[in-house]
């Protein structure tokens, strides 16, 4: 029976193509020079065609076709130019979506709940609600907001009116009706860049500059030692003091901390791991405090790491107030069981839009041709398939691929070199000999392919990888 990806993309090229001596080649260095004068597009690796990417393969405008590893910034899952997701565009249900974009509060389309069952069909464990946003990071600024309002309400009582002096104060941003609260996140972490995402956010400083921030606390994050069976106790010390850490801000701080948010894996700020026991460890203290527990799972979910949401492979008891999604789902929001994080009144959790009907089909599709197709059990036999090729490589190249991590986690794998340097020379050699690959941290490579990768995709990469060091 041909797999997912030979359904899918028969004509998937069998390797890369690369046509210019580097990436980017020329015309890739026209097009974005032209175009930066009127978008800036200075991050760009190069100037993609996406009407010739196909499958797990991305193509640029001077011809290179290259393995891609990073699908953008780990948002594509099901590779580009999917059949399935292109009959799903050809729906009534899209056309009305695109055309007419209702404001989803106000004036709900007919469909709208069969869409929203759709997506919670894909729900992580213990939760049956969701609310819809645009972005993820507007996904986690919607998930503050909704815990710091339950927070109030628990502390008021969920149906107790306003007083006049909150309703007066809050309109001078002024206590009692803007209350002094806080968000406690993690040093490394990354949330998002717009306002309150930034004040959570603790990976490079140039997603924070010159904006205020709130004076939100960041807590330690356990820096584990690789390969993890080898440090047990070791990391389990490193546990037990970022828990200690954290408990210690939650009781000094000097406002009340409301919600906890923490990423299953640090993407942008290393491919940092966090363990069960810490993810448990800090169930038990926003249980201990009644303090509302988030985990982002904007780049973590819908697949990637072997279980369709990363957090489930930590079995979290009783499970999260709160997960954010986005990325992979190509739609955004959170999801949640409790009904009194949905506001005591209406209009307090709104906007124009509440999320774009039109994502969320096509994040209804994902989900169905992941479930259909079985790519969760997939990633997971891939990525320990690629994992153990790479622990090989490991042993030859020990100072190439420092504290390799992502054992039984999927395809979500990463490695560090010594210096950012050393890693950003990698990236560019590694497209020039056709794998389009991502890094993060300082001096983090860091693996997203989509969730139709197999193992020949893994095989071709490994040829690349061993190529480049050998260099």
């Amino acid at each position: 029976m041909p797999s997912p990806a030979e359904q899918y993309y028969p004509s998937e090229p069998k390797a890369p193509i690369i046509k210019t001596p580097e990436v980017p080649g020329p015309e890739s260095k026209k097009r974005l020079a032209e175009l930066n004068d009127l978008y800036d597009c200075r991050p760009a690796a190069f100037m993609a065609d996406y009407e010739k990417s196909i499958g797990n393969y991305i193509t640029d405008v001077d011809g290179n076709v290259m393995l891609d590893v990073y699908a953008q910034i780990a948002s594509i899952a099901l590779g580009y130019n999917n059949p399935a997701l292109i009959e799903a565009t050809k729906t009534p249900e899209m056309i009305r979506a695109l055309v007419d974009r209702p404001s989803l509060c106000s004036f709900p389309p007919t469909d709208l709940e069969k869409s929203l069952n759709q997506l919670l069909k894909f729900a992580p464990k213990g939760q049956n609600r969701i609310w819809c946003g645009l972005s993820g990071t507007d996904a986690n600024e919607l998930a503050f907001k909704a815990a710091f309002i339950y927070y109030k309400s628990m502390q008021r009582g969920y149906d107790a009116e306003f007083t006049a002096e909150e309703e007066e104060s809050v309109m001078n941003n002024e206590e009692p009706g803007a209350p002094h609260l806080s968000i406690l996140s993690f040093k490394k972490a990354f949330h998002g860049r717009l306002f309150a995402a930034a004040s959570v956010t603790n990976s490079k400083a140039v997603h924070k500059l010159d904006f205020p921030q709130f004076h939100w606390p960041h807590a330690e994050f356990p820096d584990y030692k690789y390969p993890l069976h080898e440090h047990e106790e070791e990391n389990r010390k490193e546990d037990e003091r970022c828990l200690a850490n954290a408990e210690k801000i939650i009781n000094t701080w000097e406002t009340p901390i409301a919600a906890v948010i923490i990423e299953p894996v640090q993407a942008e700020g290393g491919d940092n791991h966090a363990s069960k026991y810490l993810l448990q460890g800090l169930r038990d203290l926003t249980l201990k405090y009644g303090i509302v527990y988030i985990i982002d799972e904007v780049q973590t979910g819908v697949g990637a790491t072997g279980k369709l949401w990363c957090h489930e492979h930590a079995d979290i008891q009783p499970p999260p107030d709160i997960v954010t999604f986005a990325k992979k789902f190509q739609t955004c929001g959170y999801f949640f069981h409790e009904p009194k994080i949905v506001p005591n009144k209406p209009s307090r959790q709104f906007n124009t839009w509440c999320g774009d009907p039109a994502r969320m089909l096509i994040g209804g599709a994902i989900g169905q041709e992941i479930t259909d197709k079985k790519l969760v059990e997939q990633c997971s036999r891939v990525g320990d398939y690629l994992f153990g090729k790479l622990e090989e490589l490991q042993k030859q190249y020990p100072k190439k691929l420092l504290r390799l991590r992502g054992k039984n986690r999927g395809t979500f794998i990463a490695w560090d070199l010594e210096t950012g340097e050393e890693r950003d020379a990698f990236l560019k050699k590694m497209r020039a000999n056709g794998v389009n690959i991502g890094g993060c941290a300082n001096s983090t490579v860091r693996l997203r392919p989509t969730l139709t990768f197999e193992e020949k995709h893994a095989d071709i990469l490994i040829d690349v990888l061993k190529k480049v060091l050998q260099e």
